[in-house]
């Protein structure tokens, strides 16, 4: 009986539709591996392992090797948990992992007859990308360069041990280096295109008495895990005083939290939201945007349906499923000029590209697609049409899928 076995911190995430696909296999059985933070999944056995930072501290660790410290703690839970695998009867055949909290580090050596799938989702760099991309903040030291390198230390030795790397876009397979290319297949995680999909009449009903936004009017949407300067939230708000004032009738919506999933706090320890929200206060009627925070789905789905223009920014980083779910949305996107966002977006075709740090150059393209919302449809349908050619979940897992039964077929 095939066994698969997938590990991820947070599970099933990136792994969602591929799991269930193997789940939904007759005749397989299909593991998790992952921390209290891990989701159940129907067909999934789910073994989770707890984990205390506060418990592990760093003291007598140098700086460099903090974070490889706190890998080999998650990693010697993975030891425990290969116990309850065996005790079920169950070898994995192959598995799935994400190297990003360190539980892939003994897994050759657990299970040294299976094949493994190390999930490739980003190799830091001191220099080049997101480190020093974004000069209006502060700059790490020579030291902190370092330990950025040094937090290489288990994608590095996670995938020199797995039999093939996957990562979901080519920008993301050209950060690894150049030795590392071979072993990397560019296969995406998947889009929902069935899910998010146009509706010209979708409305969106504000709380607190807001009012009702429908699709055709202007409708300014954002949107990003957390509000901070990776994603861009600085030139966004800043570009909002010259759009609000040249359309009076347009509405912001902005989707995302206070914390910070990348880089650094700010310096005072306010949220990003409340520095930038703040900067362009006295320029704007506040009344207009609309901060909904974390939105159930269904919500989600319906900003991006009432979207007149939707903005994406990012420093050269990961990118980001809403761009793409976005985009499959009908949205017509103004997007960074950055690698990752070129690599779906051609300027023109599937949206529109500005300069990064340029928040009057931004600020023009909304109020372009404003001012001649029609002229725009046939970029919106290309865009559509590109995510689903590339990305439709449905392709991608069969190509995930067909990874699987050629490395299986090599054993």
């Amino acid at each position: 009986m095939p066994t698969a076995l997938f590990v991820h911190n947070s599970f099933p995430a990136q792994y969602r539709h591929l799991a269930a696909a193997l789940a939904a296999r007759p005749g397989w059985r299909v593991f998790a591996f992952g921390s209290n933070t891990a989701q159940p999944l129907p067909g999934v056995t789910l073994l989770k392992y707890n984990f205390e930072p506060e418990l592990h501290g760093a003291e007598g660790v140098h700086p460099f090797a903090r974070r490889f410290n706190s890998e080999c703690y998650r990693a010697e839970q993975l030891v425990y948990l290969s116990n309850a695998v065996r005790s079920n009867g169950a070898e994995p055949d192959i598995i799935y992992a994400h190297p990003g909290w360190g539980e892939t580090l003994p897994l050759r050596t657990i299970f040294p007859q299976a094949k493994i799938v190390m999930f490739c989702e980003f190799f830091y760099h001191a220099r080049g990308a997101d480190v020093g991309f974004d000069t209006e903040f502060p700059q790490f030291g020579m030291d902190g360069l370092v330990r950025i390198e040094m937090n290489n230390a288990t994608m590095a030795l996670s995938l020199l041990q797995a039999d093939c790397g996957v990562a979901p876009t080519e920008w993301q397979r050209s950060v690894y280096p150049a030795e590392m290319h071979s072993k990397i297949k560019v296969i995406h995680d998947g889009i929902d295109v069935e899910d998010a999909i146009p509706d010209p009449t979708a409305q969106l009903v504000l709380s607190g008495g807001a009012g009702t936004l429908r699709a055709g009017e202007k409708i300014i949407t954002y949107v990003a895990r957390n509000l901070e300067p990776y994603r861009g939230f600085h030139i966004f708000m800043r570009s909002l005083p010259e759009v609000l004032n040249a359309h009076r009738d347009a509405r912001v919506l902005i989707v995302g939290g206070t914390d910070v999933s990348y880089g650094r706090r700010s310096v005072d320890g306010r949220s990003w939201r409340e520095v930038f929200a703040t900067e362009v206060a006295g320029q704007l009627d506040m009344s207009r945007v609309f901060f909904l925070g974390h939105v159930p789905r269904k919500v989600f789905l319906k900003v991006l349906q009432v979207s007149a223009v939707h903005a994406y920014l990012t420093y050269p980083f990961v990118l980001s499923w809403s761009l793409l779910e976005a985009m499959s949305a009908g949205c017509l996107v103004v997007g960074s000029d950055t690698a990752p966002v070129r690599e779906v977006i051609w300027d023109g075709h599937t949206g529109l590209l500005t300069p990064f740090f340029s928040h009057h150059y931004l600020a023009q393209r909304m109020i372009q697609a404003l001012d001649t919302p029609r002229a725009f449809d046939g970029i919106r349908r290309e865009a559509r049409a590109s995510v689903v050619r590339r990305f439709a979940v449905a392709d991608c897992v069969q190509r995930q899928l067909a990874l699987a039964d050629d490395l299986l077929a090599l054993r």
